[in-house]
């Protein structure tokens, strides 16, 4: 039996520790006692110390299986850093090693000098390292990161699956498995894979206090983002995108707003990976721009914001990575922005997976939906699905609670879905159920024959989303069960059918609306056109001061006024009140030459109206956009400066010259200038360029290709006048 004195003694010598937190300390005995063990413990909540001081004080060498190689070395450094001296203490055995490193963690290993073992899945199967590892003492197997196990969980590994026979051809030893996300369904897959049936389960409570929860509607959310970072200068954070080309997209954009921020993703050259980790640790950036590889077991205590760009996969992932803020106990805000759209692409990555794997996703991507849409608390909605109750109404740390939805009594509803329960010879879906009583004859219920049931369209009144809505809350109050194995089928608890018998209030709330898409296809024109539209043409008294300053500058210059700046440009001035040159880049037809040539007396004007008239700007700073080029333009601009014919480079992108010229115009009104000169002297006569360019200087109202050949008469070609136009702007305009 473990000296419990002589244990928070050790633990004071390692780890500097006074006292244990939560279930720390019973874990730790029953380990050393020799016991299988099961721990559910959230991030946060102290995982490793449950096998970190055994390994210490037992005999032997503690085989600690991790699934992430990156996570190992800052693993082995924490333990070397607390037994300081004794580098020996703790390996990691992985593919990242070389021979001369294999040989001294084999050395270190059979003189019974290491104490901790990090190994992956993948090592474990080597034949060399289980014949290593026979030849050790093994006080105890820990699996780390266990739900990995469990292909209902969110982050399945098949490696994982085949530990328990590696352990017996190993040698047994007492086994713990740890994670910070299981459900029931996933913890019971865990005790059975790994033959621990019998082990103890330590589970801790899912509730974390100090964090926030909130889900906002993804319309442009980058600037959002962008915003809420300054608002919140030199704290840590994490932003988690989908995809590899999001992250590395999003952090050159936070950069180039001034925000010190790196990418990080299984595509970077492991070093680079390495390096942007440790930079993020040792807070050398603020932000770090991830997909779901960067994360798993990093100890940074004051992570203060995780923001979920994209919507996760399942709610386990979602509370594993919202679970990285605040581990300090203080600050932590989890923001995440949500899109039906980005469920829609979710759905699309699973086709060509096994059937019984796309049942599996779609059920979890449900429940995010149910809990991105739902009004409910949050907190509530996340431990229940955890198989936890959480009995206060109001968290008052959620979105939805501090800012409540009406609610309503909801018997009536409750009642009707459990009488169309009842009366179904078969369990079905809860979507299934919501078309029913929405009266959705859809080819399923159709071929069901579900449209000829007494109660198709008993609830026609409500959409199926607000069937939906009152389903999930039956399910966490306990009067709907949701069965697992048979992949979500909805049926009715006794809680259920005692509800039935006798109704009493059910206070149900309606969830709420998303708009349809996310911003990621959103260019700087339409989001600078939708502010123009809602601020119904901005602050019409500097939009006058604008005009008499542009007239001003027109006569001063001897250029037309739209030459200086089109009527858009201004009108986005009025709205977005710039104030530096850099921010009026961002408004309609700004291009970088056509803010640094006219720009100053403008910004000035606006800088002097807002500080006299107290103007709060829109967000008081305008999201810089990385310049777009796309391989195409790039090879249009670089055929332009070796001065090759337009038909070659025409030709050799498969365009025609009609096409050719929108993109080079498209180019120009970016801002970037070219040269044509050497095409434009061989292929037009100087007369004719003089008098189209004299026409732009001295006679348009604006750059319209058609309104200058209506002008100039039937003498002059329509592609004449393009590449005379894009003359003119590349030398006077922009």
């Amino acid at each position: 039996m473990a000296d419990p004195a002589a244990l928070r003694a050790k633990m004071k010598e390692f780890f500097g520790y006074d006292a244990f937190k939560g279930g720390q300390e019973e874990i730790v005995h029953h380990l050393v006692d020799g016991g299988d063990a099961f721990v559910l413990m959230p991030t946060g909540g102290g995982k490793s110390l449950c096998y970190q001081l055994p390994a210490l004080v037992m005999e032997g060498t503690a085989i600690v299986i991790s699934p992430l190689i990156a996570l190992m070395k800052n693993q082995v450094d924490a333990i070397r850093g607390f037994v300081s001296g004794n580098d020996s203490i703790a390996h990691f055995l992985n593919s990242s090693l070389n021979r001369v490193q294999i040989a001294e963690v084999r050395e270190d290993l059979l003189a019974g000098r290491t104490k901790l073992l990090y190994v992956a899945p993948e090592s474990l199967t080597r034949e060399d390292n289980i014949a290593l590892l026979k030849e050790i003492r093994i006080s105890f197997y820990a699996i780390d990161e266990a739900h990995c196990i469990s292909e209902w969980g969110h982050d399945f590994r098949p490696e994982y699956r085949r530990i328990r026979a590696l352990v017996d051809e190993i040698g047994r030893a007492p086994i713990i498995a740890l994670t910070a996300t299981a459900t029931p369904k996933v913890q019971s897959d865990i005790l059975k894979n790994l033959g621990i049936a019998g082990a103890r389960v330590f589970k801790s409570s899912f509730n974390r206090p100090n964090l926030f929860y909130e889900v906002r509607d993804k319309n442009d959310a980058e600037k959002d983002i962008i915003r809420y970072i300054k608002q919140n200068p030199g704290k840590s954070g994490i932003v988690y995108c989908l995809s590899r080309k999001k992250v590395e997209e999003f952090a050159a954009l936070l950069n180039i707003n001034g925000i010190k921020a790196l990418p990080y993703h299984a595509g970077l050259d492991a070093k680079v990976r390495a390096d942007n980790q440790d930079m993020f640790l040792m807070e050398e950036v603020d932000v770090i721009v991830a997909t779901i590889a960067f994360g798993m077991g990093i100890d940074k205590p004051d992570v203060r914001f995780v923001i979920h760009y994209d919507i996760p996969k399942s709610i386990e992932s979602y509370y594993q990575e919202t679970g990285r803020a605040g581990r300090d106990g203080q600050e932590g805000n989890c923001i995440t922005y949500y899109s039906y759209k980005d469920i829609q692409k979710l759905e699309k990555f699973m086709q060509g997976k096994p059937v019984a794997e796309q049942e599996i996703g779609r059920q979890l991507l449900a429940e995010v939906v149910a809990y991105a849409e739902s009004s409910q608390c949050r907190r509530k909605l996340l431990l229940n699905y955890f198989g936890e109750d959480y009995l206060p109404d109001n968290c008052g740390s959620c979105d939805n609670c501090v800012r409540p939805k009406p609610v309503f009594d909801g018997r009536e509803e409750m009642a009707l879905v459990i009488r169309l329960i009842r009366s179904l010879p078969e369990k079905f879906k809860l979507e299934h159920l919501a078309n029913i009583l929405a009266g959705n004859a859809t080819a399923l219920i159709k071929s069901y024959r579900h449209d000829e049931l007494e109660l198709f369209g008993a609830g026609a009144a409500h959409s199926d989303k607000f069937w939906c809505t009152v389903i999930h809350q039956g399910l966490i109050l306990h009067l709907l069960d949701k069965e697992i194995e048979t992949y979500g089928l909805i049926s009715v608890t006794p809680e259920g059918e005692a509800f039935l018998a006798a109704p009493y209030e059910l206070r149900l709330v309606e969830d709420r609306t998303f708009s349809a898409g996310g911003d990621d296809e959103d260019d700087d024109e339409t989001a600078m056109a939708a502010a123009a539209m809602k601020g119904g043409g901005g602050d019409a008294v500097l939009l006058s001061m604008l005009k008499d300053l542009r007239k001003d500058l027109s006569r001063r210059l001897k250029l037309q006024p739209w030459i200086i700046f089109p009527d858009p440009a201004l009108e986005d001035m009025t709205i977005l009140y710039p104030v530096t040159v850099e921010e009026l880049r961002n408004c309609q037809g700004v291009g970088e030459g056509k803010a640094r040539k006219f720009g100053a007396e403008f910004v000035a004007l606006i800088a002097k109206y807002v500080a006299e008239n107290d103007i709060s700007r829109p967000d008081d700073f305008v999201v810089k956009s990385a310049p777009s080029k796309s391989a195409g333009k790039v090879a249009i601009i670089q055929g332009i400066d070796r001065r090759q014919d337009l038909e070659d480079i025409a030709a050799a992108r498969g365009l025609d010259m009609d096409e050719l010229m929108s993109e080079i115009e498209g180019i120009v009104a970016t801002g970037t200038k070219l040269n044509l000169d050497y095409y434009i002297s061989r292929n037009i006569d100087e007369d004719v360029v003089e008098d189209i360019y004299e026409y732009f200087r001295e006679e348009a109202a604006s750059d319209s290709v058609a309104d200058a050949i209506e002008a100039l008469g039937p003498d002059y070609e329509e592609m004449e006048v393009r590449l005379v136009r894009i003359k003119f702007l590349c030398e006077i305009a922009s």
